[in-house]
């Protein structure tokens, strides 16, 4: 016999003696099911290659938004528990407002001003004393409490859907089990309710529920393309996914607030045209987050 066949022979014989000698619990790798670290990262982050920002970065920009505008008052009654526990008898005659008002609250920010959007949750809670009432309304009843907000019948139609959904899953009104959640599983939770959003779910997470995520509005995409901590080419919903996975938790509330609060007042850090309010940043015709831009704006 040929001297080639007889060692190929006696190799596959080998490979079928170890193969009935393998271990019960050992099998063999397969490559198919095999992840690298960086196919993961990607599939988390879809700017995983983008350099920025660095934590250094994010810190800086925090300390700089803070000593241009202070902390914006609005969103002080949000801020985590630990910011106002050295006062205990402070926080407890302050209740948290139930996520269920938030989740509508935000709701009714949407396209709207702050001034606007408040005048309109106050009219809703004082046109209904309970959220059970809301549900049972007439259309228009609702949509008249909420008029001043603009958008009046797709708000309206939103919250009602929202009530009836809520009632048939859980059987009462009320959004408190989300408390417990981690926010993986509020975004599922709140994913069924339909028109509400990933910024909408990203505000009451951060707002309401005290989690550590980050919601992109139209002020802080804007600025994150100019300052470069985005590509120029991002959209909204990849760049909420790039800046949560960079932006270290412990930042991200006061960097949110502080961003937002600066993409209102600061022409310059956005695409915006005619905005009369102006800051510091506009009264010396130099905005202090250029400084941050990989190319000049």
């Amino acid at each position: 016999m040929d001297k080639k066949k007889i060692l190929k022979r006696k190799q596959h014989q080998l490979q079928v003696e170890a193969e009935l000698h393998r271990l019960p619990n050992q099998q063999p790798k397969s490559k198919s099911v095999r992840v690298s670290s960086k196919s993961a990262t990607t599939a988390t982050n879809p700017y995983s290659s983008h350099s920025g920002p660095t934590p250094q970065e994010c810190l800086s920009l925090r300390d700089t938004l803070l000593a241009l505008h202070g902390f914006p008052p609005e969103f002080a009654k949000y801020r985590k528990r630990q910011h106002v526990d050295d006062n205990h008898h402070h926080a407890a005659t302050i209740p948290p407002e139930t996520v269920l008002d938030g989740l509508v609250r935000t709701v009714l920010s949407q396209n709207t001003t702050e001034s606007n959007s408040q005048k309109a949750f106050d009219s809703l809670k004082s046109s209904f004393p309970t959220w059970e009432h809301v549900l049972g309304a007439d259309s228009k009843e609702l949509e008249n409490a909420i008029r001043c907000g603009g958008l009046a019948p797709t708000k309206a139609s939103c919250i009602k859907n929202m009530l009836r959904c809520l009632l048939e899953k859980r059987g009462k009104l009320c959004l408190e089990y989300l408390r417990d959640l981690s926010i993986d599983e509020v975004k599922a939770e709140l994913s069924l309710f339909k028109g509400i959003g990933p910024k909408t779910v990203a505000c009451v997470l951060m707002f309401n529920l005290q989690l550590d995520d980050f919601p992109v509005d139209t002020h802080i995409f804007e600025i994150a393309k100019t300052i470069g901590w985005v590509p120029a080419a991002a959209d909204r919903n990849k760049t909420y996914l790039h800046l949560n996975e960079r932006i270290p938790n412990e930042l991200k509330f006061d960097l949110n607030c502080l961003m937002y609060t600066h993409g209102k007042l600061c022409r310059k850090c956005t695409s915006k045209k005619g905005n009369k309010q102006r800051e510091k940043c506009d009264d010396n015709n130099s905005c202090p987050l250029l400084n941050y831009c990989k190319e000049p704006v």
